[in-house]
């Protein structure tokens, strides 16, 4: 399940809990509450392991393009060996040796520096859609804790009131954002 999506659905858990006049608790379906939070830790595990897939396909990447350019040196060397009798054809066949290490060098960084590229792309993208949710989540709190400002400047005479229900949780900014 998508992290933001379940952020939403515990912030209008909260938007909907019932607020405590005279105190900046508000009451909230415990269980349902519980079962957002289960449901969230289910999910960041999700996109760790998603990018933990990711590096590994890196280094998987990586070890192929090594073995590649191991072998391609190793095929340059029995090359160079068979040539080596003749002068000019060994000298040839150095160059070309070099030639083939220098071009399997090259493709083994290309492979690399693409393969980077991939994982940050992936690692991006996740640290963008973690801070979209912090931000979510700090929004609510900010409107939670605005609202219940607003509702003590609103009513005073509430104040003096007892709640009609006992709460099933109360719930502060500072428990919601952690």
């Amino acid at each position: 399940m998508d992290i933001l999506h379940l952020v939403d659905r515990l912030e209008d858990l909260i938007d909907e809990g019932r607020h405590i006049p005279l105190s900046k608790y508000t009451m909230i379906d415990e269980e349902r509450a519980l079962e957002i939070i289960d449901q969230m830790r289910i999910s960041i595990p999700e996109e760790i392991e998603k990018a933990n897939r990711v590096l590994q396909q890196r280094d998987r990447l990586m070890a192929q393009a090594n073995e590649e350019a191991a072998r391609l040196v190793e095929l340059a060397r029995e090359r160079g060996d068979s040539l080596i009798s003749r002068e000019a054809i060994a000298q040839a066949a150095q160059s070309r040796a070099a030639n083939i290490l220098e071009q399997a060098r090259q493709e083994a960084e290309a492979i690399q520096a693409d393969a980077d590229k991939y994982v940050m792309d992936v690692l991006s993208e996740l640290e963008s859609q973690l801070i979209r949710t912090l931000t979510v989540v700090r929004n609510g709190i900010n409107t939670v804790n605005q609202r219940q400002a607003a509702t003590r400047q609103a009513s005073p005479a509430a104040s003096t009131e007892a709640p009609a229900q006992q709460p099933s949780v109360a719930v502060t900014a500072e428990q919601a954002a952690s």
